[in-house]
């Protein structure tokens, strides 16, 4: 079958790759539609180290073709969601709504896949740049068959990602004020969110102009194109300390709560920069394993800021997925106007160059 594997230095596709068969626990799926993450290309370009030879992808639904002898949570011919969240199911974290803090859930890398006959791995648990991956039937969340699987693949990452920083790590309350950093899959999925919690001025940040239309269309109430002015300066210009005064002792005046999308240190020291007393910054992009940044401690000790980390926005798969597809049938979340472009899998590189270039709000691969 083909699938998009790592090599430790680029992605090929190939067409040489066998997957093992499903363990008593494990289903089979055939991935019917893929989302290209800032997070695969981050395997490629160095900033997530990763073994190889791997299966990427990790954003992705399917048909659940077949199953172990022991799985009951879903059937032959399901529609399904894959989660990236391999957790255990059983420990006091599972137990208690935290599956991300699930021991089980990180370090898993296993090796179901063969390339050419040589052993390799899957990526996030997932390998979603597979025509069919194995993965745990705590990972395949059944969905209705009436929606997208094009659109229900953005799901798995992104949305959760976005959505699960604002409903799972903030208590954003309605009215707040709240600036996003980042206009692409997650920081859409943010932005939709914030619109459904009810905040009140809802300030989008990128650096690519035309990603602000949709934005806008998503629930955002401001644009700021950080490639043209300084974007703290600009929303402490919207939300100014006083009517006669921009910026007030220790940095007041600004947002509520910001959430950072990029994964790259300025960016967080912007996002931290422009909260307001008592402000939280929501870390939400994946940066990589050294990135640092510093910031004065008198900006949190005096006025009592924060900093939330947010692994996949604090998902609870079983319990955020339906949700989140329930909200889409309501006409309460945008799924479909996220995808940009749907491409076939031969096309990944096209998918990566048009996310460079910034032309995407998320390329789907199709199989």
């Amino acid at each position: 079958m083909r699938g998009i594997v790592f090599n430790g230095e680029t992605a090929e596709i190939r067409t040489d790759v066998e997957v093992r068969d499903p363990g008593p626990n494990e289903v089979w799926v055939r991935v019917a539609a893929a989302g290209v993450c800032h997070s695969d290309v981050s395997v490629i370009n160095g900033t997530i180290p990763w073994p190889a030879p791997s299966l990427m992808g990790h954003e992705g639904a399917g048909v659940v073709e077949r199953v172990g002898a022991e799985v009951s949570r879903v059937k032959v011919g399901d529609h399904v969601v894959i989660a990236t969240l391999a957790n255990c199911g059983m420990c006091k974290w599972c137990n208690t709504g935290k599956p991300g803090w699930c021991r089980a859930s990180i370090g898993n890398r296993t090796e179901p896949f063969t390339v050419g006959g040589v052993a390799a791995g899957n990526f996030a648990a997932t390998s979603s740049f597979a025509e069919v991956t194995v993965v745990k039937e705590i990972q395949a969340i059944p969905i209705p068959k009436d929606i997208p699987l094009t659109s229900a693949c953005l799901i798995a990452c992104g949305v959760v990602t976005g959505l699960g920083s604002v409903f799972n790590r903030a208590n954003v309350t309605p009215g707040q004020t709240a600036a996003v950093f980042g206009a692409g899959g997650v920081g859409l999925s943010v932005i939709q969110a914030l619109r459904i919690k009810g905040a009140g001025r809802i300030i989008a940040v990128d650096t690519v102009p035309a990603k602000g239309k949709l934005a806008i269309q998503l629930g955002a109430t401001d644009f700021v194109n950080a490639a043209e002015v300084d974007a703290v300066a600009a929303i402490h210009e919207l939300l100014p300390y006083t009517p006669t005064q921009t910026v007030g002792p220790f940095g007041a005046g600004g947002v509520d709560w910001s959430f950072e999308c990029v994964g790259v240190a300025p960016v967080t020291a912007a996002a931290v920069e422009v909260l307001d007393w008592g402000g939280t910054c929501v870390q939400v992009g994946q940066a990589a394993p050294t990135a640092t940044y510093a910031m004065p401690i008198a900006h949190f000790t005096q006025v009592e800021r924060s900093i939330v980390g947010s692994r996949a926005g604090g998902v609870r798969p079983q319990y955020d997925v339906p949700m989140i597809v329930d909200l889409y049938q309501r006409g309460l979340f945008d799924l479909d106007s996220m995808v940009s472009k749907t491409y076939p899998m031969e096309s990944f590189f096209e998918v990566v160059d048009d996310m460079h270039h910034g032309r995407l709000a998320r390329g789907v691969l199709v199989f």
